[in-house]
């Protein structure tokens, strides 16, 4: 199970890696390109598309399943490890696919988000901009309601009855109520 973990964290970075360096440039899967497909199919030439950078999950699957395939038939013919027979090496090489293929995943959410961020980092930094003002705005405001609405609670206070007026409790014993 251990050696099942470095193989898969190692397929990870691998699978980062691969996306990276296909999207960088495509020049393996262009040339491929251009030997299978007759000149009215080929790919546009400001095309990005390669094995694995824009694509959907399905292709990404193939390839990486069928390369671990080769991979795998090599080593079987090659040397005297006994890959497809063999339930460790077999298992190792599935967990090398997933890994390569999370990877892949991995690094397209990273460059994404990235490519987002250098977007975004002027506008959000306009809209924090726009929201301080607007903070400070709304603290002056404040502060002058607070004024203007003390200044109209004064007015308000005033007293309107006049001196010769009488007061409740007065009108109130002339009513002999009290």
């Amino acid at each position: 199970m251990g050696l099942e973990l470095v193989i898969f964290i190692a397929a990870i970075l691998f699978g980062i890696f691969l996306y990276w360096r296909e999207s960088n440039g495509n020049g393996v899967y262009r040339f491929l390109n251009k030997i299978v497909n007759s000149k009215e199919l080929q790919m546009a030439p400001d095309s990005k598309k390669g094995f694995i950078y824009q694509r959907a999950f399905i292709p990404r699957l193939i390839f990486i399943i069928t390369s671990m395939l080769i991979i795998g038939l090599i080593i079987q013919f090659l040397t005297p490890v006994e890959v497809f027979t063999n339930y460790f090496v077999l298992s190792g090489f599935a967990s090398f696919a997933t890994g390569t293929l999370i990877g892949t995943y991995l690094a397209n959410f990273v460059l994404k988000s990235s490519k987002v961020i250098e977007e975004q980092s002027e506008t959000l930094e306009d809209k924090f901009d726009s929201v301080v003002e607007k903070g400070k705005d709304l603290i002056d405001d404040f502060k002058n309601k607070d004024k203007e609405v003390l200044e109209d609670t004064k007015e308000a206070i005033k007293p309107e009855t006049s001196p010769d007026q009488k007061s409740a409790r007065e009108r109130l014993k002339d009513k002999g109520l009290m």
